[in-house]
Order: structure tokens, then sequence, then C-alpha cells
């Protein structure tokens, strides 16, 4: 939310990116940025990765939009990401509307493999 405060909306999504990145570090949230995110396929790992804005906590996703209204492609594109990586929980930030637009993902098959 500090990092929409600060800059509002109507800037690329790079710019957020770079932000948030600042924001984490003065906060001591441990995270990687474009987190490379392999996808396994019965038992072997395909060439095709994923790419994720964020990691936090080594299993959080945060993934960014600056975009004027989520279509619904964006969330599929969260879900997709944890069911390859079986992390716990994603979150969906979109800085392009004029309030902080985000939500929230629980990734139900984390558990049943844990």
């Amino acid at each position: 939310m500090e990092v929409h405060t600060q800059l509002g909306h109507g800037f690329l999504e790079a710019v957020y990116q770079e932000a948030l990145a600042v924001e984490f570090s003065l906060r001591r949230i441990p995270f990687e940025r474009e987190a490379a995110l392999p996808i396994n396929y019965k038992g072997q790992q395909l060439a095709t990765i994923y790419r994720a804005d964020f990691v936090c906590f080594e299993s959080v996703i945060v993934e960014l939009k600056a975009l004027r209204k989520l279509s619904g492609l964006e969330e599929a594109q969260l879900l997709n990401y944890l069911k390859a990586t079986r992390y716990p929980i994603g979150l969906l930030l979109n800085f392009g509307a004029s309030s902080l637009e985000y939500e929230r993902r629980a990734n139900t098959r984390a558990q049943e493999s844990a």
C-alpha cells in the first residue's frame, strides 16, 4: 500500500516493481526479484520456466500489474505459478487502478503435497 500511496497510479509495472523492492528492503522482508519458477512434468523439469515478479519469504508469490482493470487472465497466471511451485500463497497487486487492487490466493494443492 505504501508504494501506491507514494506513487499513485499511471506508472509502468517496472517502476512499481523497483519501488516495491526498495520497500521490501526497508521493511526487511526477504525477497527474490524476477524469481525463476521451474515447471515439472511427471518428475522431469521442463525447459520452460515462469518468472514471478517476487517470491517473498521463500514461499509467497507476489505478482504485479499496472492495468486499469484486472481481466481474470492475471489471476489465472498467479494460480498457474502456485500450481507450478506448490507454494501456499500468492498475491496479485494491481497498481494501475486509482486505488490499489489486490487479491490473495491460496494453493490448496500445497497442503496435499506436504
